[in-house]
């Protein structure tokens, strides 16, 4: 190999390697940063309100209270969309799930035989990075204890996978 191209390896390398990890950072790769949901960033929850409006409030609502009755069934088996706020139960799961189940759908998310969702999947739709500013942002909404225990939950989640 030619001194010139060693000389020059070492910096394209890096420079390639800072372009991807910017492209992941900034949203702009189908990859995730970090699954973590951020409800203290303001600027990533800034983000997260217009997302949730112009994708999730059609069927979650606007105020997060999700379809009327949700807890019981559509006339073609599919369920109601959930709300998002204290009453409904997305705070019971962890972020990552949460996150799976957004870019994924259910089905997919939960590798589920025989179930029909009318979760569709925002993969190809939405950047990894707006879907955890989405989640964030719902997060943001919920009181401090349901945000505390959420926190908890995700933390004994990473605990178990050390």
């Amino acid at each position: 190999m030619s001194r010139a191209i060693k000389i020059w390896s070492v910096p394209l390398i890096l420079l390639i390697s800072v372009g991807v990890a910017l492209s992941v950072f900034l949203g702009g790769s189908s990859r995730s940063a970090s699954l973590e949901l951020r409800p203290g960033d303001a600027e990533l929850v800034r983000r997260g309100a217009e997302v949730y409006a112009q994708n999730c409030a059609s069927c979650h609502g606007v105020d997060l209270k999700g379809e009327e009755d949700w807890q019981s069934g559509n006339a073609d088996g599919t369920l109601k969309a959930p709300p998002h706020d204290e009453t409904g139960h997305t705070w019971h799961h962890d972020d990552e799930l949460l996150f799976r189940v957004t870019k994924f759908g259910t089905v997919k998310a939960l590798d589920l035989k025989d179930f029909n969702s009318n979760m569709p999947a925002f993969e190809g739709t939405l950047t990894d990075t707006d879907i955890v500013a989405a989640l964030s942002w719902i997060k943001a909404q919920w009181p401090e204890e349901i945000r505390e225990r959420h926190d908890m939950m995700n933390e004994r989640k990473r605990s178990n996978k050390q």
